[in-house]
């Protein structure tokens, strides 16, 4: 069974799942659709998430403990992912091709922009961090019509933003 919580941060409302192994889901909520109250037990991986999300937040927490999961995707979505999660740490930040060298695939950069777009569980795997060589690249997080300025935002608050970018 699954159980979820909302938690309200300086890039809109985050929905957090979790099935009471790992963090499924952290999905935006649309502000013209606000999230539907939490009807199950919270489980505490749950209340443990939302305890980091917020220490996160708050600027005290730069590395996530909590087990997520990825769902049944490809392979190699599953390497670049997991690449992301252990190799790329707060305050830094790489682009679509660094990242595919990294995670030893032979993933295109556009593909690796089509994994971040698919990550069930930003934030928590920082696909934020991933950018275009010649710019932020995409990112399909934050509020509706907000995705840029939300990776900004996230990047800004790490100290993560390229250089080139400012």
């Amino acid at each position: 069974m699954s159980s979820s919580d909302t938690l309200d941060t300086p890039v809109g409302l985050l929905t957090v799942t979790s099935d009471g192994q790992s963090i499924t889901r952290v999905a935006w909520c649309s502000a013209s659709l606000p999230p539907l109250p939490n009807e199950q037990a919270r489980d505490s991986l749950l209340t443990e998430a939302m305890q980091q999300l917020r220490a996160y937040f708050s600027g005290s927490l730069t590395t996530f403990d909590l087990p997520f999961d990825l769902g049944a995707p490809p392979d190699v979505t599953r390497a670049v992912l997991n690449t992301l999660a252990e190799q790329v740490p707060h305050g830094q930040s790489v682009t679509y091709g660094e990242l595919a060298a990294l995670s030893g695939t032979s993933v295109p950069a556009r593909g690796v922009g089509a994994i971040m777009g698919a990550n069930p569980v930003p934030i928590i795997v920082p696909c934020h961090r991933v950018v275009a060589s010649d710019g932020l690249g995409g990112y399909s997080g934050g509020d509706r019509g907000q995705g840029l300025p939300t990776k900004r935002w996230l990047l800004e608050f790490e100290g993560a933003l390229p250089t080139a970018l400012f």
